[in-house]
């Protein structure tokens, strides 16, 4: 039995909210545009968490990607949809959030035919390293990097990552997100 509140926001071109859907349904070869949101996690030294998802996956499964993707639900907040998913994925809890690129869009096309079409504001935030414990059905495997040899790795082996995080990566120009303009001073 499906969950009624695991559902996406639908978004027209402009990126206004015209309804919902069920999450488990929504990526198809003609997926609809959705609200998403990307987050890159970090321990207080300022290493990165990266993740690889989980081999059950149904887009890009076993993919090396940022810290934890998910879809906040009609009328969540995002910083409590990243909050609920980091604890699904992790089963730990940011201390700190903030948004790097609010505005970040994309639309990709998995091997197996299915498409990511998405505003996907991207955010960082803070954890303790020891606190984490990944969740097997959502992620394969956890390396912590430093950000620049993270940025190295993307553009110099792209295929192994998933095509938000090239994106990301080249819109934050290889700035470490700690030192964003958003970042907590």
């Amino acid at each position: 039995m499906e969950d009624p509140l695991d559902q996406v926001v639908l978004l027209n071109e402009a990126g206004q909210p015209i309804g919902s859907y069920p999450r488990q349904k929504v990526h198809g070869s003609d997926t609809p545009l959705h609200l998403a949101f990307s987050s890159y996690l970090f321990d207080p030294a300022g290493q990165l968490l990266l993740t690889r998802r989980a081999l059950s996956k149904r887009t890009w499964p076993g993919v090396w990607t940022n810290s934890c993707c998910g879809h906040p639900r009609p009328a969540e907040q995002m910083a409590d949809a990243i909050r609920r998913r980091v604890v699904v994925e992790l089963q730990v809890h940011p201390t700190e959030l903030w948004c790097l690129l609010p505005e970040f869009r994309y639309r990709a096309r998995d091997a197996n035919g299915l498409v990511e079409n998405e505003i996907c504001p991207v955010w960082a935030g803070i954890i303790d390293p020891a606190d984490i414990r990944p969740n097997t059905n959502e992620v394969a495997e956890v390396s912590w990097v430093q950000w620049d040899d993270f940025v190295t790795a993307i553009r110099a082996f792209p295929a192994g990552f998933s095509p938000w995080a090239m994106d990301q990566v080249a819109q934050l120009g290889g700035t470490h997100p700690m030192s964003h303009p958003s970042a907590p001073r």
